[in-house]
C-alpha cells in the first residue's frame, strides 16, 4: 500500500520526535554539535542520529539562513546571499523535509520570509528552463508549511514560465518532447533533466495543492518522455544530459546527478500515489535500488562526484518517501548506511562535505556542498533517532600526503596503501565552467561517470583546499587511482584535473 505525506504528518508520531529533536537541539545549541567535528575528544564520542538532526537544523536555520529572507551561499559568510536556483533551493527543501518530520514552529516565519524574497517570474524575463523549475518547487514547500497564497501564485508564475516556454524556444529540436536549458539551445544545444524532472515534480506539488487535472497530465507526459530520451540503456538510471543539434539526440552517458535521479523516484513514487498506477512505484523502485547498488563506493555510502555542479537532497527525500511511507527497508538501510559515513564529513560550523563519505569540508562550504548532508542527517533523526553512526571520527587520524599531480595530455595516476582517500585541491581553479576529467579505481572507471568536475563553481569562486573526491573500502588495501582526460563537450568543455594532496586513512 502507498502512505501519503501530505500537510500534516501522522501528528502523534511526530510529537514524540519532534520532543526526543527538541531536547537533542538544546544540546547542540549547548555546544554539543561540536563533538562531530573533528579530533581529540570529538572522535571519541557518538552522537545520536536525533543530535546530529538537531545539530543540522540548527545550522540551517542559524547559520545558512540570514534572518531576512534568504540563504548564505557559503559557510564561512564570504559568498553572499540569495534566494534563487538550485543552491538556495535546496536550503528550501531541506528546512521544509524537517518541517515534515517535526512540525518545528520556527519553520513558518523562515518560510514566509523567503516568499517575500522569492523570484517573481514573469514571461518577459530571459532565463534558462531550469532554474524556474527549481524555484516552482520551493515556492510550492513554502506554502505547504504556511497556507501563503502569495508562495503558490509565484509556483504557478514560475511553472507558467516553463510550461510556456516549452513551446516557443525550451522544447523545439530533434527530440520536442525535452527541454532545452537555453532558449533554442544556444549555444551549448544541451537539454538537461534538471529542468525536466524538476517541471514534473512541480506539477505533482501543484496538483496536489490545486486539484487541477491539467497539471497532473503534463507531468505524466513529460515522466514518459524523460523516461524516453534520459533512462540508460541496460540500467534504470537517468543521466542529466542529452545534446539535441536539431537533427539528433545524444545522451552524455553516465551523469548520474543525485538531484534528477531523486526526482525521478520521487516522481514515480507520486504518480503511483496519486493514479494507483503501480508500474510507476515499481519505476521509482528499481531506479533507487540501482542507485544503491552502482552509486556508492566500495562500502556502499552514496559517493556524490563532480565539484559542485548538483545537489543531493532531491535523492535524500525520495530515499526518505520510500523508507517511510513504502516501507522499503533497502532505502532506509542506504539512508543510515550514509549517515553513519556523514558524522564524519562534518566540521565545528556545522557544515557537511558534498562526499558522505569523505573529510569534514576545509574550505568554505557553499549551498550547493552541505544541502545533502543536512537532508540526510534530518532523514536518520526521523528513522533511527537514537541509533549512532559507527565511527563518527573517522577521518580524525587522517595523514594529509602532499602531491602536485596536474592532468596534461596523458593519464595520471597515484597508488597508497590505506582503507580511505580525499583529493585535495581548488574548485573553480580556472574558474568557473570549463574542465573536467574520468576517475578510475584500481583500473575501472566509476559506474557515475561525471568523474571530477573541478572547474565548475557555482558560487563563482574559486575555492582552494576542497575535496574533490573521497572513496572508502572496507578494509586496508593497496589501490591506484588514475585520472583520465574526458571527452570534451559543449557543456563540461575540455580536460582539467590539478591536485594539490590527499587524506589518507590507513
Amino acid at each position: 500500500m502507498l502512505g501519503n505525506r501530505g500537510r500534516a504528518p501522522r501528528r502523534r508520531r511526530r510529537a514524540a520526535l519532534a520532543a526526543v529533536l527538541a531536547l537533542a537541539l538544546a544540546l547542540a545549541l549547548a555546544g554539543a554539535s561540536l563533538l562531530i567535528a573533528g579530533g581529540g575528544r570529538a572522535a571519541r564520542v557518538r552522537p545520536t542520529y536525533a543530535a546530529l538532526a538537531a545539530g543540522a537544523t540548527a545550522t540551517l536555520e542559524q547559520r545558512y539562513y540570514d534572518g531576512a529572507g534568504k540563504w548564505n551561499i557559503c559557510l564561512p559568510r564570504k559568498c553572499g546571499a540569495g534566494n534563487i536556483d538550485w543552491g538556495a533551493d535546496s536550503m528550501t527543501y531541506a528546512l521544509y523535509l524537517h518541517w515534515t518530520v517535526t512540525g518545528d514552529r520556527r519553520v513558518r516565519p523562515i518560510m514566509n520570509a523567503l516568499t517575500s524574497t522569492a523570484y517573481p517570474w514573469s514571461p518577459d524575463v530571459y532565463s534558462s528552463s531550469d532554474v524556474p523549475a527549481w524555484d516552482a518547487i520551493a515556492d510550492v514547500r513554502e506554502y505547504q508549511v504556511t497556507g501563503n497564497p502569495a508562495a503558490i501564485a509565484k509556483s504557478e508564475a514560475a511553472f507558467r514560465y516553463v510550461a510556456a516556454g516549452k513551446v516557443t524556444s525550451f522544447q523545439t529540436g530533434a527530440c520536442p518532447s525535452i527541454q532545452y536549458q537555453l532558449p533554442h539551445g544556444q549555444p551549448t544545444m544541451l537539454k538537461t533533466l534538471e529542468s525536466g524532472s524538476n517541471y514534473v515534480k512541480a506539477a505533482l506539488l501543484l496538483y496536489q495543492i490545486t486539484r487541477y487535472h491539467g497539471y497532473l497530465q503534463a507531468a505524466a507526459a513529460q515522466y514518459a518522455a524523460i523516461r524516453r530520451y534520459y533512462l540508460s540503456p541496460g540500467v534504470p538510471l537517468y543521466t542529466v544530459y542529452v545534446f539535441d543539434n536539431g537533427s539528433a539526440c545524444t545522451q552524455a552517458p553516465a551523469r548520474y546527478y543525485a538531484s534528477v535521479n531523486g526526482n525521478m523516484i520521487w516522481a514515480g513514487y507520486d504518480l503511483a500515489r496519486v493514479t494507483g498506477r503501480s508500474v510507476y512505484l515499481d519505476q521509482a523502485i528499481a531506479t533507487a535500488k540501482a542507485a544503491a547498488q552502482h552509486l556508492g563506493d566500495a562500502t556502499g555510502v552514496y559517493a556524490d562526484l563532480q565539484a559542485e555542479n548538483d545537489v543531493s537532497e532531491p535523492l535524500i527525500e525520495a530515499m526518505y518517501d520510500l523508507a517511510r511511507f513504502s516501507h522499503q527497508a533497502f532505502a532506509r538501510d542506504w539512508l543510515l548506511r550514509a549517515a553513519s559515513a556523514a558524522a564524519s564529513d562534518v566540521n565545528s560550523a556545522g557544515a557537511y562535505g558534498r562526499f558522505f563519505d569523505g573529510p569534514p569540508p576545509r574550505a568554505p562550504a557553499t549551498v550547493w556542498q552541505v544541502n545533502g548532508g543536512l537532508a540526510l542527517a534530518i532523514a536518520a533523526g526521523s528513522l533511527d533517532p537514537h541509533g549512532r553512526p559507527a565511527i563518527p571520527g573517522f577521518w580524525s587520524h587522517a595523514v594529509f600526503v602532499h602531491h602536485d599531480l596536474r592532468l596534461v595530455n596523458v593519464p595520471v595516476q597515484f597508488s597508497f596503501a590505506g582503507r580511505a582517500i580525499a583529493i585535495i585541491g581548488t574548485i573553480g581553479e580556472h574558474c568557473c565552467e570549463p574542465g573536467h576529467a574520468e576517475v578510475f579505481i584500481d583500473g575501472t572507471q566509476t559506474f557515475d561517470q561525471t568523474g571530477i568536475w573541478q572547474n565548475k563553481s557555482s558560487s563563482n569562486r574559486s575555492l582552494p583546499g576542497s575535496v574533490l573526491f573521497a572513496w572508502r573500502w572496507p578494509a586496508p588495501g593497496t589501490h591506484t587511482i588514475q585520472i583520465r582526460a574526458g571527452f570534451p563537450n559543449t557543456k563540461e568543455g575540455p580536460s582539467f584535473f590539478h591536485m594539490t594532496g590527499y587524506y589518507l586513512v590507513k
